[in-house]
């Protein structure tokens, strides 16, 4: 039977009260310290970029959570219905657009996507900017008005269409697995430079993956890219 390993167990005391201790244990913290600061100065350009990626993190779960939700939805012919399923891609739009744009230096770029998904991410740009942001005139939407006049009075009509993906179009799925597998090439990518720069072993936290995420055929219970959004989601415990 495999030893399950204990959580270690942190001391946290501030810095003024080192002089308390013996002499000898003042000069291992301190030996500690300095050490600490050495190899943290020494990779404060790889850790600038990886808080930058972490704040990407959030979003990123978000968008796979909404594509959940998109994904599974089942069609019913009621305008609730209707407007819970516009409310869905409306939140599907915005935060694929946070992801993108970043805002701390933590975006996509649409070149850093693959060809064939250049397209789907122009599509969903045009849908949040023309659509969603603003009623700038998307091709899904329409609406008019017919006026007629009867009896010495004026009768307004309106004639409204509106175009939707029932569970957001079915392209999305590739580019949202994309994006997944990126920020978590990137979060390698920077985890693997910290140790080359420091010569230290970094680990990331990590926990089991939320139900709503469907494995994939090479799905692995112990595979960190389905665990970001574990970290992402689950909430700090106290």
């Amino acid at each position: 039977m495999e030893k399950v390993e204990e959580p270690q167990e942190y001391v946290v005391f501030p810095e003024e009260a080192i002089k308390y201790l013996p002499e000898e244990w003042q000069k291992y913290v301190y030996a500690l310290k300095e050490e600490g600061q050495g190899v943290l100065e020494a990779a404060d350009d790889n850790l600038k970029i990886l808080n930058r990626l972490v704040h990407a993190f959030p979003t990123m779960a978000s968008l796979r959570y909404i594509h959940h939700r998109l994904s599974t939805t089942k069609f019913e012919p009621t305008m609730d219905w209707v407007l819970e399923n516009d409310m869905l891609i409306l939140a599907f739009v915005t935060t694929y657009a946070r992801l993108i744009d970043g805002g701390k230096g933590s975006g996509v770029a649409r070149n850093a996507l693959p060809a064939e998904l250049r397209p789907v991410h122009d599509r969903i740009i045009e849908l949040r900017n023309k659509r969603y942001a603003h009623n700038a005139g998307h091709e899904s939407i329409t609406g008019s008005l017919e006026i007629s006049f009867e009896g010495g009075k004026f009768d307004i009509g309106v004639k409204f269409n509106m175009g939707f993906h029932v569970g957001g179009a079915l392209e999305w799925k590739p580019l949202v697995e994309f994006l997944d597998g990126l920020m978590f090439q990137r979060l390698h990518a920077q985890l693997e430079k910290l140790k080359e720069k420091t010569g230290r072993e970094w680990t990331f936290p990590s926990g089991p993956a939320p139900e709503w995420i469907s494995p994939g055929p090479d799905a692995d219970d112990d595979n960190p890219k389905a665990e970001l959004e574990a970290l992402a989601v689950a909430p700090e415990k106290g």
